[in-house]
């Protein structure tokens, strides 16, 4: 098996299921901002979206924008082993809280 995914590789990878179609990175930030309440750097977006192509767990393609600077927009989407990915992730953390209920709360 391959290494587990970190936390923020798991948040962006669910951002971009969340966005669909218009997964570009400063929607992936404006979905992760909005999701979390919490602010995050557009270069830790940039980095993990490259990072997850790398790995195979996203795809991208560049688009014609031409209302964005450049006129090019690189749009991303989930992988099928991303995909798996996250499940396993999300699994993972509901075995973990089994049982932890009395301390953490439902959820």
């Amino acid at each position: 098996m391959k290494a587990p995914l970190g936390e923020f590789e798991v948040v962006v990878l669910m951002a971009v299921l969340h966005l669909n179609r218009d997964a570009h990175g400063s929607a992936v930030r404006d979905a992760i901002e909005q999701r979390t309440g919490r602010r995050v750097s557009r270069g830790a977006v940039y980095v993990t979206l490259d990072r997850l192509e790398e790995k195979g767990l996203i795809a991208s393609r560049l688009l014609e924008a031409p209302t964005v600077r450049g006129g090019m927009r690189r749009l991303f989407r989930v992988t099928p082993a991303g995909l798996k990915g996250v499940k396993h992730a999300v699994e993972t953390l509901a075995r973990m809280q089994k049982g932890l209920e009395p301390l953490l709360g439902k959820g």
